[in-house]
C-alpha cells in the first residue's frame, strides 16, 4: 500500500505533463481541422484537476516523493530521467495549470476567427507540456531540456503573427537573448557535473545531499557555477541587462503574453534559483540581489513613459521579477515564490483585461474605418462607462500590483520588502540601499499602474470622431476567466489574515529559516509607508491625467529616456548588432572574394592546366605517335606495292635506285 501511495503522485504528475503533449500531437495531426481549441482545453482542464485535486493535496506538507529511471550511459556515467515532487515543485506545477486554464478559456473568444488559430492551440499545448515538465524535473539535465522547449514554444508564440515584421524581429530577439542565458545554464551544468559527478537535485540539494554536508561553497568553481545558473535565470526572467526581449515579446497575442510572459515562463528563472538555492554563496546572492534591485528600479522607470498598454504591463512584469530576484538574493526564496504565485494571478488578469480593451478598440477601429493604434492609451479614455466589469477587474488587479491592503500583492510584496529591511539591517552599511530602492519602486509601481487606469478608463474618450456605441464589455467567455483570476488577486485566497504575510499557507509550507533577526516594528512601518506612498502617487496621477493638470513637457529628456527604455536598445544596436553585421559583411566579402576567389582561381588554373595537358596530349604526344604510325604505315604500303611478285615492278624499282645513285655520283 505504501508503494502504491509513493508511486501514485508520480504517475499522476507525469499524466499532468503528458496530457498537453497529447493535445499538441492530436492538433498537429488534425491541422486546420482543429480550430475550436476543445482538445487543448480538455487537456489543460484535466491536468489542472489532477494537479490540484490529487498531486498537490498528496504532496504538500508531506515528505518529498521522487522516481528515477535510467536513460542512457556514456562510459561509466548513467544519465537518468527523474521526477521530483516536493512543496516547491507541486506548487509551481499547480500554478502553471491554474493560470493556463483561464487563459485557454479566454483564448477561445479572443482568438476566434484568426486564420492561424490551429497553430495557436498547438503551440499553446506544446508550451504547457514543456513548462509542466520543467516543474517536476529531478535532475538539471532534464530540467535544461524542458527549459529549452519552453523557450522554443515561446519563440513560436511570439512570432505567431509571422506576417508582421515586428513579430518576426521580436521572436528572433527573444531567441537570441535567451541563448545567452542558456549558455550560462549549460556552463553551470558542466561545472556541477565535473565537480560532483551528478546532476540529480536530490543527491545535490536534498536533506542528505552533497550540499547539506557542509562543503566549501566559497571556491571559484562554486561561485562560477552560481553565476552561470543566474545568467540562465537572468535571460529567462528578463533581468537587466538581458530584459530587452520581453517588451518586444508583446507582439504575440495578448493571451500568450498573459500566460507565458507574465505568469509562468518568465518566472521559470525564479523557480530554478529556488530549486538550487543551497548552491549559492554570499557573493552570488549579493550579485542576485543587486541585479534584481537594478532591474526593479529601471523597469519601473521605463514603465512610466510608455503609451502602449501592453508594454506598460511588460515593464511592470520585469520590475516585479526584479522583486523576486531580490528575495532570492537575500535568502528569502520562499517570499520570492509567494510573490511569484500572487503575481501570476493579478498580472495575468491585467493582461487579459488589457486584451479585452484592445479587442474592443480593434473592433472600433474596424467599424470606424480609421487608422489608429488600438493599444495606445492616448487613444482611450472614459472606458469605464462602456466596459464597467473590465474596469472593476483591472482596478482590483492594479491594486494588487501596487501592494494595496486586502489584496494578495500586499501580502507578498510586504514579505519581500520587510525581509529585505531585516536583511539589510543585519548587514548594515550600503546594504540599506536595496530596501530603500524597493520602497521607491513600489511607489513608482503605484504611479504607473494608476496612470494606465486613469488614461484608459477615466476622462473622456479621446477619439471624438468615432462612434463609441460599438464599445461594450468583453463577452462572458472572456469575463469568467478574468473573474476567476480577480478572486485570486484578493488576500483570502492565500491568508485569512489580510495584514500579515506570516499566516500565508505558501510561506508556511516552504518554511525557510533566515539567518537574521525579525524586526517587528518593520511589520507596521513598512506597510504604512508603502500604502501612503501609493495613495500619494495616485493623487498626483489623478490630478495630472484626469484633471488635466499635467505639468511636464512630453519632450522632457527624462520622459524620452523612459519612453525609449533608457536607449538601451540603441546602445545594444551600436555595440553588438552593428559590429556583428559589419563582421558578417566582412566575412561575406572575405568568403566571396578571398576564399571563393582562391577556390575559383584554383579551379580555373586546374581547368586551364587540364586544357593545356589535353592539347599537348592530343597534338604533341598523340601527334608524334600518330606521325610515326602513319610513316610506318605508308612505308609498309610502299614496300607492299613494290614486293607484289611482278618482275616488271622489281626492274622499275632497281632502275630507280640505279638512277638515284648515278645522280648522286654526278652531283658529288
Amino acid at each position: 500500500m505504501r508503494d502504491l501511495l509513493t508511486i501514485s503522485p508520480i504517475s499522476m504528475s507525469i499524466l499532468v505533463v503528458l496530457l498537453p503533449l497529447a493535445a499538441f500531437v492530436i492538433q498537429a495531426i488534425l491541422g486546420k481541422k482543429s480550430t475550436s481549441g476543445i482538445v487543448s482545453l480538455i487537456a489543460i482542464t484535466a491536468s489542472t484537476l489532477i494537479s490540484g485535486g490529487f498531486v498537490f493535496m498528496a504532496v504538500w506538507d508531506n515528505p518529498p516523493v521522487s522516481a528515477t529511471y535510467d536513460w542512457f550511459t556514456i562510459g561509466d556515467k548513467t544519465f537518468t530521467l527523474g521526477f521530483l515532487l516536493n512543496n516547491l515543485s507541486v506548487l509551481m506545477q499547480f500554478i502553471v495549470c491554474i493560470i493556463a486554464l483561464p487563459v485557454h478559456i479566454y483564448s477561445r473568444s479572443y482568438m476566434k476567427g484568426d486564420p492561424g488559430i490551429h497553430r495557436y492551440w498547438m503551440y499553446l499545448s506544446l508550451f504547457c507540456f514543456a513548462m509542466l515538465g520543467l516543474t517536476i524535473s529531478k535532475n538539471l539535465f532534464m530540467l535544461y531540456i524542458f527549459w529549452e522547449l519552453v523557450g522554443f514554444a515561446s519563440y513560436l508564440l511570439i512570432g505567431f503573427w509571422f506576417t508582421r515584421e515586428a513579430a518576426v524581429q521580436a521572436n528572433k530577439k527573444a531567441f537570441l537573448v535567451n541563448r545567452i542565458g542558456d549558455l550560462g545554464f549549460l556552463i553551470g551544468i558542466a561545472i556541477i557535473f565535473s565537480t560532483f559527478g551528478t546532476l540529480d537535485l536530490v543527491d545535490l540539494f536534498g536533506k542528505e545531499g552533497i550540499f547539506s554536508q557542509g562543503i566549501d561553497k566559497n571556491t571559484g568553481w562554486m561561485t562560477g557555477a552560481g553565476i552561470a545558473f543566474f545568467l540562465g535565470a537572468m535571460a529567462k526572467s528578463a533581468q537587466f541587462p538581458l530584459h530587452v526581449w520581453l517588451p518586444d515579446a508583446m507582439e504575440g497575442p495578448t493571451s500568450v503574453s498573459s500566460l507565458i510572459h507574465a505568469a509562468t515562463m518568465v518566472a521559470a528563472g525564479v523557480f530554478l534559483l529556488s530549486s538550487i538555492f543551497p548552491l549559492f554563496n554570499e557573493t552570488v546572492l549579493l550579485i542576485i540581489a543587486i541585479t534584481g534591485t537594478i532591474t526593479a528600479l529601471s523597469s519601473a522607470f521605463f514603465a512610466l513613459g510608455q503609451y502602449d498598454i501592453k508594454k506598460i504591463l511588460a515593464f511592470s512584469t520585469i520590475s516585479q521579477l526584479g522583486y523576486m530576484m531580490v528575495a532570492v538574493g537575500i535568502g528569502a526564496w520562499d517570499a520570492a515564490m509567494f510573490h511569484l504565485v500572487t503575481h501570476a494571478f493579478f498580472k495575468c488578469l491585467l493582461f487579459l483585461c488589457a486584451g479585452a480593451v484592445i479587442h474592443e478598440m480593434a473592433h472600433l477601429k474596424a467599424h470606424g474605418n480609421q487608422e489608429f493604434d488600438p493599444q495606445d492609451v492616448r487613444n482611450m479614455g472614459g472606458l469605464r462607462r462602456y466596459m464597467p466589469k473590465t474596469f472593476a477587474l483591472m482596478a482590483i488587479a492594479s491594486l494588487a500590483l501596487a501592494g494595496f491592503p486586502l489584496t494578495s500583492g500586499y501580502l507578498s510584496k510586504d514579505a519581500i520588502v520587510i525581509t529585505a529591511w531585516e536583511w539589510a539591517m543585519h548587514h548594515e552599511g550600503l546594504y540599506l540601499i536595496i530596501p530603500i530602492l524597493l520602497i521607491v519602486v513600489s511607489i513608482l509601481t503605484a504611479f504607473y499602474i494608476g496612470r494606465l487606469i486613469f488614461k484608459a478608463f477615466f476622462g473622456e474618450f479621446r477619439l471624438n470622431d468615432l462612434d463609441v456605441t460599438h464599445l461594450h464589455d468583453a463577452p462572458r467567455t472572456m469575463l469568467i476567466p478574468m473573474l476567476f483570476l480577480g478572486i485570486g488577486a484578493v488576500f483570502f485566497v492565500f491568508s485569512w489574515n489580510p495584514l500579515s504575510y506570516a499566516d500565508a499557507g505558501i510561506l508556511q509550507g516552504l518554511s525557510v529559516e533566515y539567518p537574521f533577526a525579525e524586526a517587528h516594528a518593520l511589520h507596521v512601518i513598512v506597510p504604512i509607508i508603502l500604502t501612503c506612498g501609493s495613495l500619494i502617487a495616485w493623487w498626483i496621477g489623478w490630478r495630472w491625467y484626469v484633471k488635466g493638470s499635467y505639468p511636464l513637457n512630453p519632450q522632457n529628456r527624462w520622459i524620452q529616456a523612459s519612453l525609449n527604455q533608457g536607449y538601451l536598445d540603441e546602445v545594444y544596436h551600436k555595440t553588438f548588432v552593428k559590429p556583428t553585421l559589419k563582421l558578417a559583411q566582412a566575412s561575406y566579402w572575405f568568403d566571396q572574394y578571398i576564399v571563393d576567389g582562391l577556390v575559383n582561381f584554383s579551379a580555373k588554373a586546374v581547368r586551364s592546366l587540364s586544357s593545356l595537358s589535353s592539347w599537348v596530349d592530343r597534338y604533341i604526344v598523340d601527334g608524334l605517335v600518330n606521325s610515326v604510325a602513319g610513316t610506318t604505315y605508308y612505308t609498309g604500303h610502299l614496300l607492299r606495292w613494290i614486293q607484289n611478285g611482278r618482275l616488271q615492278n622489281y626492274l622499275g624499282f632497281a632502275f630507280t635506285i640505279v638512277l638515284i645513285g648515278i645522280i648522286y655520283l654526278i652531283i658529288r
